[in-house]
């Protein structure tokens, strides 16, 4: 079993606030937009496997304990006992928390640290932020130097941005800055939309090309990462449109500003992600949201995702949100599939001892602790 002597979670997400009965655990188990089919249940899937194996133990269940025994457990415990017990477990050095999608329902910074141990910092959503001042602004002109204001202010404490480019609008878009009038006009035209017809969420592409060039501009002052999601999500995503190959141009871009660019769980781009990551010096990956929902096959995501890819440029993550059970079960499924991998190759004399402690210690911590100020 390998043993990093600290462990990076470099994206994930808070743990919702308060007791959750079953459908919200269900929910948060899924990427669906729907519940699982009537008569159904999320825990018949690999991920509902590993809750059952690996999480009920820390529950004081036996391992494969029924989701009726499990749910019940996990309420007479209460959420804090839930969250203490499997965050410790995840025995986190850091984690770098993106604090921009519900955070009206998750727990904040201190808390997180607090239940875990961990040191805790803040990745900024650059859309989250134009949202956020778009509430307020009453001209096209005001959103923008609110944004700016904004994300600058925000970028202060934080240690990275973050981008959902590809969730919003796919990677397979107009890769230029766009100019100050077609911004200009694609901010008053969704605030008109927003006056006329209630709330919409940012879907522009010239405003999200906007929010990503400041994004790079601000990562290259500050010397910050760039995350961008990459791949999976749910219904809303246009899977083809989100491969990172498409996103070749702005790689070039923001390896001309020596920006790193960490692409983010890559399912079912990891090969690609991995030769992205060989071909240019500012691209970095992981597959930490992967590794859970592929359950007792991960070694197949780990091993495609290992199979190009520099050991320098690979990242350890979890992309956990909302359960602490997510946190705890992307160690467990780190620890047993890079061992799985690594021990292969020791047996078949394909690297050395010495050879498989450095690559595990490279992708658990210290690639993080490179492109991160930390």
């Amino acid at each position: 079993m390998i043993a990093p002597a600290r462990y990076i979670d470099h994206h994930c997400h808070a743990v919702a606030r308060g007791d959750l009965e079953r459908p919200a655990v269900e929910a948060l188990l899924s990427e669906s937009h729907q519940p699982a089919v009537p008569g159904c249940t999320q825990f018949d899937k690999p991920l509902g496997l590993l809750v059952r194996k690996h999480c009920a133990p820390l529950l004081d269940l036996e391992p494969f304990c029924s989701p009726e025994d499990y749910m019940e457990r996990r309420l007479a415990l209460g959420c804090e006992a839930v969250n203490r017990r499997l965050l410790r477990a995840a025995d986190m050095t850091s984690l770098l928390i993106d604090s921009g999608h519900r955070s009206d329902s998750l727990l904040g910074l201190p808390a997180m640290a607090e239940f875990s141990g961990a040191i805790t910092r803040e990745v900024v959503r650059v859309e989250a932020v134009m949202e956020e001042v778009a509430r307020e602004a009453d001209s096209p002109a005001a959103l923008l130097a609110a944004f700016s204001e904004a994300l600058h202010e925000r970028a202060r404490d934080a240690v990275g941005l973050k981008s959902i480019v590809a969730y919003r609008v796919t990677f397979d878009i107009d890769q230029t800055a766009p100019s100050q009038d077609a911004v200009l006009s694609a901010a008053g035209t969704w605030l008109k939309a927003n006056e006329r017809e209630g709330w919409h969420r940012l879907e522009d592409p010239v405003l999200i090309r906007h929010a990503l060039f400041a994004a790079l501009d601000l990562c290259n002052e500050r010397k910050f990462p760039l995350q961008l999601h990459t791949g999976v999500g749910d219904s809303d995503v246009i899977m083809p449109r989100c491969d990172p190959t498409h996103f070749t141009p702005f790689i070039m871009a923001a390896e001309a500003k020596a920006v790193p660019l960490t692409l983010l769980h890559c399912y079912p781009f990891e090969r690609e992600a991995g030769w992205l990551a060989e071909v240019f010096s500012n691209v970095y990956y992981d597959v930490g949201f992967t590794l859970n929902f592929t359950g007792a096959l991960a070694r197949r995501a780990l091993s495609d995702a290992m199979e190009m890819g520099p050991f320098f440029k690979q990242l350890y993550s979890t992309d956990a949100f909302g359960l602490a059970e997510l946190h705890y079960l992307g160690r467990v499924q780190f620890d047993r599939f890079l061992s799985e991998v690594l021990d292969g190759w020791l047996a078949a004399g394909d690297c050395t001892s010495a050879d498989a402690e450095r690559i595990a210690g490279m992708i658990a911590h210290a690639n993080a602790e490179r492109i991160y100020p930390l």
